[in-house]
């Protein structure tokens, strides 16, 4: 017997500080509050569909562009010919064009061309969707210097006119007006605005649109648009664009591209240009050189009268003539290097191209002037944004200024070396000059002017050469990118992504219900688990008694098998394992506060014990508020106080059979005393309680509850065994205090808990009987339906 007394104590008490986390206890409680998820379901699948409707869908236009070298699309130096202006091409840098594209002054074109500061949409039932095309169409006329956001409604009025209406930003007033098609309307903030009719096209309900800065829109289609290589080593650009209407975002970026080519042409005119001008003021001087030069021969032969070159010197002309043909070549050159040298330090040209000169291909120096014409260019396009004062604009002015210090140091040295050559040259001309001197003057004269004219000859019309080079280039300029993929949106939006939405609407509908749960658990300061109970006290639980269905006082009966009166027989195994069987014994039933069963309990345990063939006596000591006798059915009639008062009664005298078992009899409380504690510490009252226990098994006191009087610590002296009684949802945690100091001061001999009321349902989370109670199938017909068990028994 010892051993199952240790097994029922194992089974009632738990470490009071086993506190962790219940998973299982929250997902109980979650199935069991089941409408709760429900309604969290609704709302959040709700929720997604309404946002997905109303949110603006967003699609992905995509386009790529591969950059070409220059040089490849140039044309070919066929027949020998090269091109001038090879030396001012800027060799193509992908990072660089990267950049152009998402220039602002780029957009800003766009947004000018396509007029994209004025937006049309569509009235909707929950939200205005933006549209490519409207039965309308508007123009800002004359806009003001500062242009302020404003949105306009538009419905029709007649058939020459329609309505609008908007709200003055400046003023706050909201106007309203008719307005005829064609006919232009001053708006503050904005500026003079037009509206013309779509051919064939009248407006039949009620529309919007949007009129805003360039500028705004501008940053607003920076922000959407996104260009990328799509490798380190690739020239390969990719331009990504977002934008709630498809076909719109492919003609912007189609309009990018072709603003974006333009500008890349009119680049590269300005330096063919610049060459031509470069060309035509040297022809120019060469034209008035080689026209002096002719006269000066024509004078010269009609003066001397000389017809034809004596053939005696025919073979010293021709090899004078090589030697003068190789020298004016270098001549040539260095007249061509003196021209930009002069160029270059004129400074009233410092912010143009540096034109080309007429130069062995020296590495060195077309790479100092392809440096020079790039960062002008950079320059020039830094200022269409910027002014002179930017930090960038100075840096490049600093660079151009180093760079030519380097042209012209790089022009010297050169220059050194044509002269060297120029003095040889010269010396094997004086070589031939000294054969000459055998040849009369006057064709010694000829020869000198005949050489000088040919020199001119050849300059002037090399210089003719290369400028019809450079008006064919110009004609044949192409942009140095090629579209390799047109611009062309996603088939689906990327946003919003209605996948990803409901998702995380149905983890919501989970999260939502648990946290809402939790909260009230953290919140919750009543009895609503056996964990609730063993975290707050260390006295021992011996029964659970789940809540009745029906208001019947008693359930426990002879023949009964339902799960409450298999419930009150557990308790009554416990309490036989807690006390010695051999003895007669005195219960004690008390609780923190009234409503909680107490007086309820104390009948059904004490009918429970005289089923069993036990002697019980029932005392109703509670006298200050007596309920006992009136659950019972029974006439209150002679009872304790009545004892009290009067000495002609015996003990045997207010003992009243409870029509329940022979074995059980009730003791009434009597009339109310005006003072219930002194009543209950009278010596007759000793005598009385001492009396019953000799005659009963089993004596059961109803007390009042201890946490309000002090009635029950006095009649607790009698007591083997004080049954706190708890009720389920209803006492507070904190009343758990009240046992816990009983059973650490010793205060009561022996005390423990019956938690009373119990709410029973499939996923409670309070289960019933510690190991007592499970196992006994029919015992689920007195459990309570959860949400789930109505809502399918419901579709059934």
């Amino acid at each position: 017997m010892e051993i199952n007394r240790d097994k029922v104590l194992a089974n009632t008490v738990s470490p009071k500080g086993d506190e962790g986390f219940d998973v299982q206890a929250l997902a109980n409680k979650l199935l069991q509050n089941g409408w709760v998820l429900f309604i969290s379901f609704v709302i959040c699948l709700l929720a997604a569909y309404v946002y997905t409707e109303v949110a603006t869908p967003l699609y992905n236009i995509n386009a790529q562009i591969v950059v070409e070298d220059d040089k490849n699309s140039k044309m070919g130096d066929a027949g020998g010919l090269g091109s001038l202006t090879d030396l001012l091409s800027v060799p193509s840098n992908v990072d660089n064009e990267v950049g152009i594209l998402t220039t602002k002054y780029l957009l800003g074109e766009v947004v000018k061309q396509m007029n994209l500061n004025i937006q049309y949409y569509d009235v909707m039932a929950l939200k205005s969707v933006q549209i490519y095309s409207a039965p309308f169409k508007v123009d800002l006329v004359q806009q003001a210097d500062t242009v302020l956001t404003t949105f306009f409604d538009i419905a029709p009025a007649d058939a020459r006119s329609v309505t609008i209406s908007y709200t003055d930003e400046l003023s706050g007033d909201h106007i309203e007006k008719n307005v005829k098609y064609g006919q232009g309307f001053a708006v503050d903030g904005v500026g003079v605005i037009k509206i013309t009719q779509a051919a064939r096209t009248p407006i039949t309900r009620k529309y919007r649109f949007l009129v805003m800065s360039v500028d705004q829109e501008v940053a607003s289609l920076k922000d959407k648009l996104e260009a990328s290589r799509t490798s380190k080593t690739s020239t390969t650009i990719q331009l990504n664009l977002q934008h709630p209407i498809p076909k719109m975002g492919e003609d912007i970026l189609n309009r990018l591209l072709l603003q974006y080519a333009r500008q890349t042409i009119e680049d590269k005119n300005r330096v063919a240009d610049s060459t031509i001008s470069f060309i035509d003021n040297r022809l120019v001087l060469v034209g008035d050189e080689l026209g002096g030069i002719e006269g000066n021969i024509q004078q010269f032969r009609q003066n001397s009268k000389l017809a034809n070159i004596d053939k005696q010197s025919e073979l010293l002309v021709n090899s004078r003539s090589e030697s003068a043909k190789e020298l004016s070549t270098i001549e040539n050159q260095i007249s061509i290097l003196e021209a930009l040298e002069g160029y270059l330090k004129d400074k009233s040209k410092n912010e143009k191209i540096v034109p080309p000169s007429v130069l062995p291909q020296d590495p060195v120096f077309v790479g100092l002037i392809e440096r020079y014409n790039s960062l002008v260019i950079q320059r020039d396009r830094q200022l269409l944004a910027t002014t002179e004062d930017h930090p960038i604009v100075q840096n490049i002015n600093q660079q151009l200024v180093t760079l030519r210090q380097d042209v012209l140091n790089n022009l010297v040295n050169i220059r050194r070396t044509m002269e060297i050559s120029r003095k040889n040259l010269r010396a094997n001309s004086s070589q031939y000059e000294s054969l000459i001197e055998r040849v009369p003057s006057q064709e010694r004269i000829y020869l000198d002017l005949s050489r000088q004219q040919q020199i001119k000859q050849q300059l002037y019309l090399y210089l003719l050469q290369k400028r019809e080079e450079t008006a064919i280039s110009k004609k044949s300029n192409i942009p140095n990118t090629r579209v390799v993929e047109p611009p062309k949106s996603d088939y689906w939006p990327f946003y919003p992504k209605k996948l990803v939405v409901f998702s995380l609407a149905i983890l919501a509908a989970f999260i939502l219900p648990v946290v809402w749960i939790y909260v009230l658990s953290l919140l919750n300061n009543k009895i609503d688990s056996k964990e609730d109970i063993q975290k707050h006290t260390d006295v021992p639980v011996i029964g659970e008694i789940s809540q009745a269905k029906d208001s019947a006082a008693v359930i426990v009966q002879k023949d009964s098998r339902s799960a409450i009166s298999e419930q009150f027989r557990s308790l009554r195994t416990n309490l036989n394992f807690l006390l010695p069987s051999d003895k007669k014994h005195t219960l004690m039933l008390t609780s923190g506060m009234s409503g909680e069963g107490k007086s309820f309990l104390a009948v059904n345990l004490a009918a429970a014990l005289a089923f069993s063939g036990k002697k019980v006596l029932l005392m109703e000591m509670d006298l200050r508020k007596p309920t006992l006798m009136q659950k019972m059915n029974l006439p209150s009639g002679t009872g304790f106080t009545n004892y009290i008062v009067s000495n002609n009664i015996t003990p045997e005298e207010i003992l009243i059979n409870s029509n329940i078992n022979e074995n059980l009899f009730v003791v009434s409380s009597g009339p109310i005393p005006p003072n219930p504690t002194e009543t209950i510490i009278n010596e007759k009252a000793d005598r009385l309680i001492k009396r019953y226990q000799e005659m009963f098994d089993y004596v059961i006191i109803d007390a009042p509850p201890i946490g309000i009087v002090s009635d029950a610590q006095i009649l607790s002296d009698y007591a083997d065994l004080t049954i706190y009684v708890v009720r389920h949802k209803t006492t507070l945690l904190k009343q758990l205090q009240i046992p816990q100091d009983i059973h650490v001061n010793k205060k009561m001999a022996k005390i423990a808990i019956v938690v009373n009321g119990i709410q029973i349902s499939k996923y409670s989370s309070y289960g019933y009987g510690y190991g007592y109670g499970y196992g006994y199938g029919y015992y689920t017909d007195d459990e309570t339906p959860g949400f789930w068990d109505r809502f399918f028994k419901k579709k059934n």
